[in-house]
């Protein structure tokens, strides 16, 4: 047979003291970055990724695309056996 206990748990208060782990120099060359960073995301200024050089071949191949057919991104081939399934499917 087993016997039953009873376990009594007493509050426990846990006071905050101090912030943990490296202390942050407001005034380094890397926290000055990382706010002007900041500022400039926040004021939709921020690029990213490589920037694109608008007289080069492709974006001039691209820009022509663009205009001529109004699409972008890759030519649809219509006489392929996925289009003509998704055509079929859009019919019915």
């Amino acid at each position: 047979m087993s016997k039953k206990k009873s376990i009594e748990v007493a509050a426990v208060e846990l006071e905050i003291k101090a912030k943990r782990g490296r202390p942050v120099d407001p005034s380094s060359a890397r926290q000055q970055r990382l706010a002007l960073l900041a500022e400039r995301r926040e004021a939709g200024e921020l690029k990213r990724g490589r920037p694109t050089d608008p007289n080069s071949k492709r974006q001039q191949k691209l820009q022509l695309r663009s205009v001529s057919t109004g699409k972008r991104g890759r030519p649809v081939n219509p006489s392929s056996a996925r289009q003509q399934k998704l055509a079929a499917k859009a019919v019915v």
